[in-house]
């Protein structure tokens, strides 16, 4: 086979082809690589001898179901520089329209192609929304104006009507007054000069302000030179990466079962053998046309190569420098059951699951609880084409169940989510705000959670496990949508943590999310509805106004039409179903009925659905919404509704999801805690007198630095008259911090509610201490060093750890924690400011000999709530 030499043309564009069903997409595609060159001899669809109908049954039915690549080249001229147009055939029909958004995400150009007669069909505005969404340049070429009725004025108008006025008829020399109401920069040039630039025009070209239309018949090969010369002269080549891109857009398979990976690239270069990033080798680069190919050595910016090699690629993904595509706009709104009377669903699922990695818009799934495997698909002739595709490729006869609507969840308030996930050895517990987003967002992350709560690699896991999986609901089980999910708060393990506990704290605490805003009737039911025109005789109007509101829709004012009235609204998918064949009916075959898929809104019939669904969200085993804790050495399970109780972690957003204008509970008012704090300090001061008097007895009196013979001295100088000698210089006080030190264990059995903790769980309670002394220490910028005892513990050693701001000190064997606080008050003293907490009194009466400040468990209790509640203001301000 014939290599790249390695001389490319200087301009190099991908067009697609794309267009309603029936108007003429493929006979053009047909016309253009006759009049380039390509092609000998014309074919046609329904001779079943076109060029890229390549598929049986494409040929059999006259539609294209795959889209295809044909690549021609237009010789340089006088005015043009040498293009090679890669031409990408997609699918017209409205089940196969996710295969052409796939499509939409590699296209450089496109050509809209509208029929003569029939004009802007349904699908055609899906297809404009589309090419809007992706910023594809389009041009209009509008097909079967030979046909009696076609009017090229008439379809003018409708396309400026539908589409805006950048829609400028190019057939012959474009009108300079209509190019100048479709940019500044274009009215300036018409002005000054009576025409615009070239590059003027090709600029607004590229950004979408000027959409050339160009009129025709392309089974008699009229119009299309124009076009193709439109397509060399007002196209340019976009701007391409310095290093290696590349965009995936479908993955297929050959007749020999070689997988290959279409993509196109978008900088630098392709050889052949390259190690993709993701680790996989292209063997070989496949440059098609039609159903042939040609092997390449290397694929320059602007190709279109199917590789042979890579096994996990995805349409859609981006390769090197290129990003990866957005979520598809058009989704399957049909749910089907798949049945293999001559196979066991296992291998059903199998091969059903090699289809999905071509078509990833089928989202097969495997339902345990039933058995069974399921697939989305958009209509009937899908369904067809599926089953033919399973006969042909696996030898499987299949049957679909009919297709059930695809309902969907969602939340209408904020909530927050809490998993924790504690068995022997294990741990992790994860915070989440869920928040509804609005209509069509899918789901949405975000992380709000400070790195010194929850490192960065546990959030990057968490947000992880949030997007590889579609997250159930808990009124019928419906995949979750339009929500926003932000990561709050989290906690893990120094050595118990491992990254299989982050997924199970996280997916429950989605659900115990989903199940708190249930248990306050704020999660929703929704369904897909569509977007309808209609087009009736005018006396029929009447029953058409009666149908919407019977299947639950609404509409706008009629319009009337001459001898027609137009009647637009919305109305549930669920509803609409076979209402075509009642319009043919009642108008006797005059009546036009198109939808648009209009995304995911309230269901009509909620309690209906979700009665008829007995989903039982607590009997689904796969998605528990309830936690698990550890106590004495053993995990137990918790239910969702008691998970906030016993969480580690306090995130916050209990408060921040108040109710507006609903008080904080307080036991007493500000004063009364004031007044609270001032008799414990002084109760405090009585006790350090009584105290020092006790010591004084035992040890004899204190002296302080300077009380050495200082009087004695002063007497004698005055005696002899002397002058006294300079004083020397005051000693600078020490700056920095002051130092407070916690008895751990003395705390938590002192503090009921620590107590209450711990006996169920001391590791919880030690934790909970932590985090308060975190947030007291970072708030009165103090250092904490918190003890606790481990002096039973056969052949242990001091450990030190660093817990955020918080020094967490185990004594070693024989050590006890006042002996510990008795020899780190002997230190810090002498420099700095030094507090410790406990009310074991032995332990009080000699810290206080070191010159330390001491403060009882229950004193220091109060004054944690006070300096908690300064918190809580300065932060609502």
């Amino acid at each position: 086979m014939a290599k790249q030499t390695g001389e490319s043309p200087r301009k190099q564009i991908c067009v697609g082809l794309l267009a309603h069903v029936d108007s003429g997409k493929t006979t053009l595609a047909e016309g253009m690589l006759y009049r380039a060159g390509v092609l000998r001899k014309l074919g046609r669809v329904d001779h079943r001898d076109a060029f890229l109908d390549t598929d049986a049954q494409e040929r059999a039915r006259g539609i294209t179901i795959f889209a295809k690549q044909a690549v021609l080249t237009l010789p340089a001229g006088p005015d043009a520089e040498e293009t090679e147009l890669t031409l990408l055939d997609t699918p017209g029909h409205v089940d196969f329209s996710a295969e052409a958004e796939r499509a939409l995400q590699v296209l450089d150009y496109a050509v809209l192609v509208i029929s003569g007669t029939d004009g802007v069909q349904a699908h055609t505005e899906t297809l404009w929304k589309l090419l809007a969404r992706y910023r594809v340049p389009t041009f209009v070429f509008v097909n079967k104006m030979d046909l009696p009725g076609a009017d090229a004025a008439v379809r003018l108008r409708e396309l400026r009507g539908r589409f805006g006025d950048g829609c400028v008829d190019f057939t012959g020399e474009p009108d300079a007054e209509a190019l100048a109401l479709c940019s500044e920069p274009l009215m300036e040039e018409v002005l000054a000069d009576g025409a615009p630039q070239h590059d003027t025009l090709i600029t607004a070209i590229a950004r979408r302000q000027v959409f050339p239309c160009f009129f025709g018949a392309a089974l008699r090969l009229d119009g299309i030179d124009r076009l193709l010369q439109g397509l060399q002269t007002l196209t340019r080549m976009p701007p391409v990466w310095p290093e290696f891109g590349a965009r995936v857009f479908k993955v297929s398979q050959d007749e020999t079962g070689t997988r290959l990976t279409w993509l196109k690239v978008t900088g630098g270069q392709l050889p052949v053998k390259t190690v993709l990033p993701g680790g996989e080798k292209a063997d070989a680069l496949r440059l098609y046309n039609g159903s042939k190919f040609r092997l390449v050595s290397v694929a320059t910016p602007g190709m279109v190569v199917a590789v042979a090699g890579p096994s996990a690629t995805r349409p859609g993904q981006g390769l090197g420098a290129e990003a990866d595509a957005e979520a598809p706009l058009l989704e399957p709104v049909l749910n089907y059951r798949a049945d293999c009377p001559d196979a066991d669903p296992h291998t059903l699922l199998k091969a059903l699951q090699t289809l999905e990695q071509e078509d990833p818009q089928l989202h097969v799934a495997w339902r345990d609880d039933l058995a069974e495997v399921h697939v989305q698909l958009m209509g009937d002739v899908q369904l067809e084409i599926l089953q033919t595709l399973l006969q042909s490729r696996f030898g499987l006869h299949v049957t679909f169940s009919e297709g059930g609507i695809l309902y969907k969840e969602t939340i209408t308030a904020a909530v927050e989510g809490i998993g924790h996930y504690e068995p022997l050895r294990h741990y992790a517990e994860v915070h989440l705000l869920l928040e509804p987003g609005s209509r069509g967002s899918g789901v949405q992350l975000a992380a709000d959670c400070p790195p010194d709560s929850l490192a960065e690699n546990w959030q990057r896991l968490v947000l992880t496990h949030l997007a590889e999986r579609t997250h159930p609901g808990v009124l019928t089980g419906a995949p979750l949508t339009d929500v926003k999910i932000t990561l709050a708060a989290g906690r893990a393990h120094l050595k118990h943590t491992e990254g299989g506990d982050f997924r199970q704290a996280t997916y429950r605490a989605v659900r115990q999310g989903l199940r708190t805003a249930q248990s306050k009737n704020a999660v929703q039911l929704l369904e897909p509805w569509y977007d309808f025109t209609l087009e009736v005789p005018a006396d029929a109007i009447g029953r058409a106004m009666a149908d919407t509101q019977r299947m639950c829709g609404t509409f706008d004012p009629p319009e009337t039409l001459g001898d027609t009235a137009r009647l637009t609204g919305r109305l549930p998918v669920a509803t609409s179903r076979g209402y075509a064949r009642e319009i043919a009916s009642y108008t006797h075959g005059l009546g036009r009925w198109a939808v648009l898929p209009a995304g995911y809104d309230a269901c009509h019939n909620a309690e209906e659905v979700i009665a008829a669904a007995g989903y039982d969200a607590d009997a689904d085993v796969e998605n528990p919404a309830d936690s698990v804790f550890c106590s004495h050495g053993a995990g137990y399970n918790v239910k969702w509704d008691e998970v906030p109780a016993k969480a580690h972690v306090d995130s916050g957003l209990a408060r921040r999801l108040a109710p507006a204008g609903q008080p904080e509970p307080e036991e007493d008012g500000d004063g009364n805690a004031r007044r609270r704090r001032a008799d414990a300090y002084r109760g405090t001061l009585e006790q350090d007198k009584e105290l020092l008097a006790i010591f004084e007895r035992t040890y004899g009196k204190i002296r302080h630095r300077g009380e050495n013979g200082t009087d004695a001295k002063k007497a004698a100088r005055a005696a002899l008259h002397t002058t006294p000698a300079a004083a020397a210089p005051a000693k600078p006080q020490p700056t920095g911090p002051d130092y407070l030190l916690v008895d751990g264990y003395n705390v938590i059995f002192a503090w009921e509610d620590l107590h209450r903790i711990a006996q169920e769980n001391l590791d919880a309670a030690r934790r909970r201490l932590m985090d308060i002394l975190c947030n007291y220490a970072g708030y009165k910028r103090c250092i904490p060093i918190l003890v606790f005892d481990a002096y039973k513990v056969r052949g242990g050693v001091r450990e030190v750890e660093k817990y955020h701001n918080l020094y967490v000190v185990y004594t070693k064997e024989a050590e006890t924690a006042d002996m510990y606080i008795e020899r780190a008050t002997h230190e810090l003293a002498k420099e700095r400011r030094t507090r410790v907490v406990s009310s074991d009194g032995a332990e009080q009466v000699i810290v206080l000999g070191h010159g330390a400040l001491r403060v009882s468990a229950r004193a220091f209790a109060e004054e944690v709530t006070a300096i908690e509640k300064e918190i809580r203001e300065f932060l609502q301000q």
